[in-house]
């Protein structure tokens, strides 16, 4: 497994995580909003939000428009696995 593979599967993981824990967070705002659910899921949600961020300001490859991508909280860290992944046109 080469580092680049690597790097990726844990944006991968981040990335997911990032967007489960904001449905989580605006499915119990919108029903029950339960106390223990908000103080669970808020600190993942920031913690995997700062995780996508330095993950890809961390790889080498990335360019400016997918590190800036990366900011974009909730669907931000996809974003920026599709901008990592597309295949590269020959210019």
């Amino acid at each position: 497994m080469t580092q680049l593979t690597a790097d990726l599967r844990h944006l991968r993981i981040a990335a997911h995580l990032e967007l489960v824990s904001l449905i989580v967070l605006l499915g119990n705002l919108a029903t029950a909003h339960l106390r223990s659910v908000s103080s669970l899921m808020g600190p993942a949600h920031g913690c995997a939000y700062l995780f996508v961020v330095a993950a890809t300001w961390r790889l080498k490859h990335a360019t400016a428009t997918t590190k800036a991508t990366a900011f974009l909280p909730g669907m931000g860290g996809l974003l920026a696995l599709r901008l990592l992944t597309r295949p590269r046109s020959a210019e």
